[in-house]
């Protein structure tokens, strides 16, 4: 047995501060023949990534309990005490649907509260961009949702805000992962609640956060015209039940079904209709596919148990419904708000909309064609949300977002926001139905103005400590034996956001890239074709983005271009090993 993970266990066990069950727990995985349970219960701690904190639910430091929990909320309270030593701080917390949720939400705020710290509890479920607002709203100087997004029923997570309402990103991230890990010991974190410091949030936010989504509105007479459009939503038992209907209720659309069967959560954090909650995949927006082809809808919507991300669905050519993906929902939204914001001369050269590093370059092409700065970020809304700070006073975030299915209009939320995108995308589909077409239309339309993008993902699971090593293998090997060529293209670029570095292959020359350091990698062909590898932050993978392009001069001719761009996505596949 790995001894570090031996006497790991044995601290938590001999813990004053662990309970009867927990001790248990960890005295039958010590005494089992088969130490995997153990190992991957023990073998590290849990820390920050892209989406904070988040694991498989049990007894162990690399899992989500009580006392991991209580640790990294110790930890953010320490390193608040020492950033705001002479101001009273203030905290707001949310939490989703899943398992224990609300247990940990709890736990949270016994430890904030038992640190001096006011609390701003959610007096319910509430999807997470509104604890973004209510950070800004309240003033408050951290947040924290529990949430494990739209992982598997097994997962929960702990995602903590800064000030702005976004995401911990560096140093603050780092700095409190080094404030847990210098608390000695289970025994030093503060569990017992200060009720006089906890404080609940009710209907108010909710008004105020609802009334500056409906600002955002762009046509409203559009709007008028197509109330009646009909629109199928799913909330896949989470927290967009909350908000998505009534903020679009408040736009005035009258023809909104929430599928019955995934309407309200089960009560058990188990999402029994789905496999995985998450608006990604097909399976999980199938109940509301059915209910939309039966009632010939315009438009299908699904967000996932936080309310973060949402997945649409339109009718393609032969009238069937298509799931569109998270780059081509993203680039019609920035299309519509960029088109929109032009016909009302708003445009002036002192805006801007942002993406990530992985997501589609078809936003690039649409920003440039409306004389707007398009920039890039690391993967991870935090860093979007970083960049709204830093250009704050100088341009105007218009949206944006991520091939995730995350978006962000507007910058009153510094996190990815289903609400906000829901009301946007419904009213998009009813601004192209005034205008006598279909959102899939709308989708083509941008294909034949900006060109014909195709994108792909290959995400590799490599499970426990030897999974970690393997992958960290397979990005070793890219950076000492990079491709020359894909597909026959010859890669001109090469960036290494771990080095900071961007290379021209022809010269042989490096520049330095603006970025914090984050292990990635991208290739760039001759042609266009751009290959990105990234180790998840909040999941043992790691993903492969593929991307390749086409000219679109007549949509007459878009079936057969799609096609032939899917195929070389495979090749491309084949090409890089990864089939």
């Amino acid at each position: 047995m790995d001894q570090a993970v031996k006497t790991k266990a044995e601290q938590w066990l001999n813990s004053s501060a662990i309970d009867a069950d927990s001790q248990s727990e960890i005295q039958r995985l010590l005494n089992q023949d088969n130490e995997t349970d153990l190992v991957e219960a023990f073998y590290k701690d849990l820390e920050f990534g892209t989406g904070g904190l988040r694991g498989i639910m049990g007894v162990g430091s690399n899992r989500i309990n009580k006392y991991t929990v209580g640790m990294a909320t110790q930890g953010l309270s320490n390193y608040l005490l020492k950033t705001y030593p002479d101001e009273q701080i203030k905290v707001a917390i949310a939490y989703d649907s899943r398992n224990n949720s609300r247990y940990f939400a709890e736990v949270t705020a016994d430890v904030f509260s038992a640190n001096g710290i006011q609390v701003y509890f959610f007096d319910g479920l509430r999807p997470t961009p509104e604890l973004s607002y209510a950070i800004r709203q309240l003033d408050c100087h951290s947040g924290v949702v529990l949430t494990a997004s739209h992982n598997p029923k097994e997962y929960n997570g702990y995602k903590a805000y800064w000030n702005d309402g976004a995401q911990l990103v560096p140093p603050h991230d780092k700095n409190v992962i080094e404030e847990v890990d210098a608390i000695e010991g289970l025994e030093a974190v503060k569990f017992d609640r200060d009720d006089a410091k906890v404080h609940m949030i009710g209907t108010d936010i909710d008004e105020q956060y609802l009334a500056d989504i409906k600002a955002l509105s762009l046509s409203p007479e559009a709007i008028k015209n197509q109330h009646d459009l009909k629109i199928v939503f799913t909330p896949i038992h989470g927290t967009g039940v909350t908000l998505v209907p009534p903020v679009l209720k408040e736009l005035e659309f009258t023809n909104v079904h929430v599928v019955a069967e995934q309407a309200e959560p089960d009560g058990n954090g188990d999402f029994p209709t789905v496999v995985y909650p998450n608006p990604e995949e097909s399976e999980a927006l199938s109940i509301a596919l059915k209910q939309a082809t039966e009632m010939d809808a315009d438009l299908v919507m699904g967000t996932d148990p936080d309310a973060d991300r949402v997945g649409i669905a339109a009718k393609n050519l032969n009238g069937e419904f298509e799931i569109l993906n998270g780059n081509q929902a993203g680039s019609m939204l920035v299309h519509y708000l960029l088109k929109k914001w032009k016909e009302a001369g708003k445009l002036d050269g002192k805006q801007f909309v942002a993406k990530t590093i992985v997501t589609t370059e078809l936003i690039r092409k649409i920003a440039e064609y409306y004389d707007v700065d398009c920039y890039d970020t690391l993967t991870g809304f935090k860093y979007i949300a970083a960049l709204i700070k830093d250009k704050e006073g100088q341009q105007t975030f218009i949206g944006g977002g991520e091939e995730s299915y995350g978006y962000l209009i507007g910058d009153f939320v510094r996190d990815k926001d289903a609400v906000a995108s829901c009301a946007m995308i419904a009213e998009m589909t009813a601004y192209v139905k005034d205008q006598g077409m279909s959102l899939y239309d709308f989708l083509l339309e941008t294909y034949e103005q900006f060109g014909l993008y195709r994108e792909s993902l290959v995400s590799l699971t490599k499970k426990g400590k030897s999974g970690v090593e393997e992958i960290r293998q397979m990005m070793r090997d890219l950076r000492e034996n990079p491709p020359q060529t894909i597909v026959g293209e010859h890669v001109t670029t090469v960036i290494d956001y771990l080095k900071g570095t961007e290379t021209d292959t022809a010269s042989g020359t490096q520049r330095p890239i603006e970025f914090p350091e984050s292990n990635v990698l991208q290739f760039f062909t001759e042609k266009g074709t751009k290959v990105s590898a990234r180790p998840s932050g909040t999941e043992p993978k790691i993903k492969f983005y593929f991307s390749v392009n086409d000219q679109l001069p007549n949509r007459s001719e878009f079936a057969q271009k799609w096609t032939a761009l899917g195929k070389k996505v495979d090749a491309v596949i084949e090409d890089m090993k990864l089939k």
